[in-house]
């Protein structure tokens, strides 16, 4: 069968397999994530007082603290070596997703939804632990005395994020 007589539908399988439009204009996504999280966090650092729990609603407060570790505090009880090894992973996961957006096909739009969060959160939380040694955290939840460890802006991007790729990865699975 000559390419003339395929028919549409191997047109559009092919075109499907075509790479993705200017996949770096997702980085304004990641872009508007760090400029969001750096606002927020400079914002509650600038008028919350440290470890002061500020209720907003029964079961959410703002309470600025800062994070030598990574997630839920891991290895924040060390003297500091810590954060040049989180600092050395975010840079490489940055660079890792930023080649894995340019070489995303047509059809892969929530993969670049995911990565792009991902990468903004990744780098909002990047710049804290360059310019402070500690990650701003202020968002803290709780339910009848337990606690859920605090977080930033950066971290809902990269849960958001990383929601996107796993349900996208389900999704072509099924396809």
């Amino acid at each position: 069968m000559t390419a003339s007589t395929q028919g549409p539908a191997s047109e559009m399988s092919s075109s499907a397999n075509m790479p993705m439009r200017a996949p770096l204009r997702w980085l304004w996504l990641s872009l508007a994530i760090v400029v969001l999280d750096l606002a927020t966090k400079w914002l509650a650092s600038s008028s919350l007082i440290y470890g002061q729990a500020n209720e907003v609603l029964p079961v959410f407060n703002l309470t600025l603290l800062h994070n030598t570790g990574a997630a839920f505090s891991f290895l924040a009880a060390h003297d500091g070596w810590q954060r040049w090894l989180f600092a050395g992973i975010a840079v490489v996961a940055a660079v890792g997703l930023s080649i894995w957006l340019t070489r995303l096909k047509r059809y892969e739009t929530y993969t670049a939804l995911g990565i792009a969060l991902v990468l903004g959160g990744a780098l909002g939380n990047l710049y804290d632990r360059i310019v402070h040694g500690y990650v701003v955290d202020f968002l803290s939840f709780h339910w009848n005395g337990a606690y859920f460890p605090a977080f930033n802006v950066a971290d809902v991007g990269i849960s958001l994020g990383a929601v996107a790729l796993i349900l996208e990865s389900f999704r072509s699975r099924k396809e």
